[in-house]
C-alpha cells in the first residue's frame, strides 16, 4: 500500500467498534443465561476468532449485519470444544478465554497464529497455576500452544508484576468459578472494560484504588451492548488531522473511558487543538465526539501510570512526536516489546529510515522532533498497529511512503485505508 501526503482532511467519520469491548460481550454472553444483543460490533479478524472459540464451545452466536445475538448457555453451559481453539492473532482472545477455560470441566488446548505464539503466557499461567488450574505450555516456552485441563478454582490476591487489563481480567474471569473471592492489585490502573461489563452483567465486583475483587458463582443475565467506537482506532485520524495542514476532522461516538483516553491528555499537552463534544452514555461507557484541528505540537514526556492508559496508542503518538518541535521522551514502554511485534524497536527502525531523530532506549525512545520526514518502504511486521501508524506518517510526510503486508489492519480495522484516504 503506498501513501503520498495528503489534503486537508475534512468531513466526519464513523469509526468501527471497540475491540476490547467487543471481545468481552461475547464472552461474558456466552457465560450468561439469555441472549445478549450487541450493537457497532467490530468485525475485525480478532473478534471473529473469539466467536469462533465460542462456537467450538457450543455457544449459537447468530451475525446480521445490524447486530449479533450470543445465546448465552450460563456459568456452566460451556462444552468441551470440538477441536482446537485457535485464537488466530488476538492476544485477547487467548488470554482472556485461560481463563474462563481454567474453571470448566474439560480439557482444551489453545493456538493461534505465529505472533501469539511467540507471545508471553507465563503471565497468565502462573496466576491461573496458583488458582488450582493445569495449564501447560505444549512447547514449554511459556507461550502457546497451551493445554488447559479446568478444574475447581480456589480464590486468591494476586500481586500482578504488570499493569495489564488482560491479566487482570483471566484472572477476574477464573474468579467467576473460583471458591472465594478472588482479588487482583495491579502496579498501575489498566483499562476496566472487564470490570464494567462484568458488572452490568450482575457479576459482584468492587474496585478501590488498583485493586478489583469479584466474587464467584455470580447469576449472569445477557445484556444489551452498545459497542462505543474505539479510541485506539480514532488515534490514527486525531494524528492525522493534527498533522495536514488545513485539518478539521470530527470523529464521531470515541469510547473516552478514562483508562483508555490517555492519547487526548498528551495530545493537548503537545499543543493539540481536540474539542469533546455532545458526551454520553453507552451502557457504563463514556461516549463523546471528538473535533480535531491542525496544530503545531511540541514534545512532551510519557511515562509511568499514563502508559496503560494509551499503550496501544504509543506507536502513532512515536510518529506524532516525529513532526512535533522538541523533544519527546517515552519511557516505562517495556510492553510495547510483546506485542504482535517488537513494537519499540520497530518504531524507532521505521522513523529513521523516514528521516527523524530518533534513539531506542530499554523502555521506549527519545524523539528529537521537527525534522522533515520523507517516505520510505516499510515492513509491516504484520502488526496493524505499526501498519496503520506509519500510514499516518506516510501521508504527511515528503514522497511517497510504501507500507509491505499492509492489509493485517484487517485484525482491528477492514477499510482503514478508505476511511483514511477519502476524506
Amino acid at each position: 500500500m503506498k501513501f503520498r501526503k495528503a489534503e486537508a482532511l475534512k468531513g466526519e467519520v464513523t469509526i468501527p467498534g471497540d475491540k476490547s469491548i467487543s471481545h468481552r460481550a461475547v464472552m461474558l454472553g456466552a457465560i450468561s443465561r439469555g441472549t445478549t444483543r450487541i450493537t457497532n460490533f467490530l468485525r475485525g479478524a480478532d473478534c471473529l476468532s473469539t466467536i469462533a472459540c465460542f462456537r467450538k464451545m457450543g455457544i449459537s452466536i447468530e451475525e446480521f449485519p445490524e447486530e449479533i445475538l450470543v445465546h448465552g448457555n450460563g456459568l456452566h453451559g460451556l462444552h468441551a470444544p470440538t477441536d482446537i481453539l485457535d485464537v488466530g492473532n488476538s492476544g485477547t482472545t487467548a488470554r482472556l478465554i485461560s481463563g474462563i477455560l481454567a474453571g470448566q470441566s474439560f480439557e482444551s488446548t489453545l493456538t493461534g497464529d505465529a505472533s501469539i505464539c511467540r507471545r508471553p503466557m507465563k503471565r497468565i499461567i502462573t496466576p491461573l497455576s496458583m488458582m488450582g488450574a493445569d495449564v501447560k505450555s505444549l512447547r514449554e516456552n511459556g507461550c502457546a500452544p497451551l493445554a488447559i485441563r479446568g478444574s475447581r478454582l480456589q480464590g486468591i490476591h494476586y500481586e500482578s508484576p504488570v499493569a495489564s487489563a488482560q491479566v487482570k481480567s483471566c484472572v477476574l474471569l477464573a474468579g467467576l468459578y473460583a471458591d472465594k473471592e478472588t482479588s487482583v492489585t495491579e502496579p498501575y490502573v489498566s483499562r476496566d472494560h472487564s470490570e464494567r461489563m462484568l458488572a452490568s452483567f450482575g457479576a459482584d465486583i468492587k474496585t478501590e484504588n488498583c485493586t478489583v475483587t469479584i466474587q464467584p458463582e455470580p447469576k449472569l443475565t445477557g445484556q444489551d451492548v452498545a459497542v462505543p467506537g474505539d479510541i485506539s482506532s480514532a488515534a490514527y485520524f486525531i494524528a492525522a488531522a493534527l498533522l495536514v495542514p488545513g485539518s478539521e476532522l470530527l470523529i464521531k461516538n470515541v469510547g473516552i473511558n478514562p483508562t483508555r483516553d490517555g492519547i487526548l491528555g498528551v495530545c493537548r499537552r503537545m499543543g493539540a487543538d481536540i474539542a469533546i463534544l455532545n458526551k454520553r452514555e453507552h451502557g457504563r461507557e463514556p461516549v463523546a465526539d471528538l473535533l480535531v484541528r491542525h496544530s503545531a505540537l511540541k514534545g512532551t514526556v510519557i511515562e509511568g501510570a499514563e502508559i496503560p492508559t494509551l499503550i496501544d496508542e504509543l506507536p502513532v503518538l512515536a510518529v506524532l512526536a516525529a513532526f512535533a518541535e522538541g523533544r519527546t521522551v517515552i519511557r516505562d514502554a517495556q510492553e510495547l516489546k510483546v506485542k504482535e511485534s517488537n513494537r519499540l524497536d520497530i518504531l524507532v527502525h521505521h522513523l529513521s529510515a523516514m528521516g527523524a531523530d530518533v534513539t531506542g532506549t530499554e523502555d521506549g525512545m527519545i524523539i528529537r522532533g521537527g525534522r522533515p520526514l520523507h517516505g520510505a518502504v516499510l515492513e509491516s511486521h504484520l502488526d496493524h498497529r505499526i501498519a496503520m501508524s506509519f500510514a499516518v506518517a506516510g501521508i504527511a510526510a515528503k514522497g511517497e511512503t510504501e507500507i509491505l503486508q499492509a492489509d493485517c489492519v484487517d485484525i482491528s480495522y477492514p477499510g482503514f485505508y478508505r476511511d483514511l484516504l477519502e476524506r
